[in-house]
């Protein structure tokens, strides 16, 4: 969809310097950027690249001066331009109707708004929300919920009783609702613990490839409007992971943790059983909380076991370290000095 800059402006309330009749009709990076793509500089150190670049519009901070550029004006560019860019990109084409190959039980219930593509199986009593989108090879278990304008791409499996909010995403290969990883040895083998909870997901949650998140054991699993997971995350049974909370690819949370709101997660976190993460608690990529631990609300951490960076950064400096201090140990020892 072409958009003029003027139009841009008046949509991300941005002041604007240059054509106002410039046209938009894509995003792109300043390599790859065509005349009417938009670009966005979010630091002094990108303003040449952006002036080299074809675009003839740029996001960038307020007071930049790039030549030859019209400029929209922001305090933050690339929040800015992730905005832009859901306003300008066009949405997938969704065509609502269900695939003749498609396996829909009688007592299903299904929004005549919404696409269900080849080979989906959605069982008994599953509900299916208005313009919602599910794609090929997709799996929704008996009593299932998929909200409204959610979308599950190809091979997607939700387990019996999961619930779904509004324009929730979930990427190809998640598996939602499995049980959750529970036993209680005795009498020489393992039993298994009940695993009879759902898994409950907020609005506006998105899901990546290959994620796990398991159904609770006798409560429910349960992911809060706003989270955003990436892919290969293991979510274990009871977890509860709060509002706008971001989960990097392969974090890992064992069963009956708490996770705050607004906590971020790096790359290969892992959490043990029953912890709590407090509110805007940041943990670092392979960063470890062991079993039973709290990291209390704000605090940044990393390393196993999990500690204050500050903390941190002074004991691993003193590791790397180590080899120049032992060897001046044996030279001591010997009474070289």
């Amino acid at each position: 969809m072409s958009r003029t800059v003027s139009e841009l402006a008046k949509y991300l309330a941005a002041k604007m310097e240059g054509d106002p009749q410039a046209k938009i009709s894509g995003v792109a990076s300043a390599e790859r950027a065509g005349a009417e793509d938009l670009i966005y500089a979010s630091s002094e150190k990108n303003y040449t690249q952006a002036a080299a670049s074809a675009a003839r519009c740029v996001i960038a901070s307020p007071g930049a001066r790039i030549p030859g550029k019209t400029i929209l004006e922001a305090d933050d560019p690339k929040l800015a331009f992730a905005k832009a860019a859901a306003w300008i990109v066009p949405k997938a084409v969704h065509v609502p109707g269900i695939h003749a190959t498609a396996v829909v039980a009688p007592s299903a219930s299904i929004a005549p708004s919404a696409s269900v593509g080849a080979y989906v199986v959605i069982e008994d009593d599953a509900i299916i929300g208005a313009h919602s989108r599910l794609e090929a090879f997709c799996f929704v278990g008996r009593g299932s919920r998929v909200g409204a304008e959610c979308v599950l791409h190809p091979r997607v499996t939700l387990y019996a009783g999961t619930q779904l909010g509004d324009r929730v995403e979930i990427h190809s290969g998640a598996v939602i609702g499995a049980d959750g990883f529970g036993y209680v040895f005795g009498e020489g083998r393992h039993w298994k613990f009940p695993q009879i909870g759902r898994v409950r997901i907020g609005d506006d949650v998105e899901i990546g490839a290959n994620t796990t998140i398991d159904r609770g054991s006798l409560e429910d699993t349960e992911i809060a409007r706003e989270v955003k997971i990436d892919n290969l995350v293991q979510i274990a049974h009871n977890v509860r992971v709060g509002e706008h909370s971001v989960l990097a690819a392969q974090v890992g949370i064992s069963g009956s943790s708490t996770i705050g709101d607004r906590v971020m997660m790096g790359g290969q976190a892992g959490v043990g059983d029953h912890c709590t993460i407090e509110d805007d608690v940041r943990v670092g990529g392979q960063g470890g909380v062991l079993n039973g631990k709290t990291i209390r609300e704000g605090q940044t951490v990393w390393g196993t076991p999990a500690r204050p960076l500050g903390r941190f950064k002074e004991q691993y400096a003193w590791l790397a370290r180590l080899p120049e201090l032992a060897a001046r140990l044996r030279t001591l020892e010997r009474g070289d000095e």
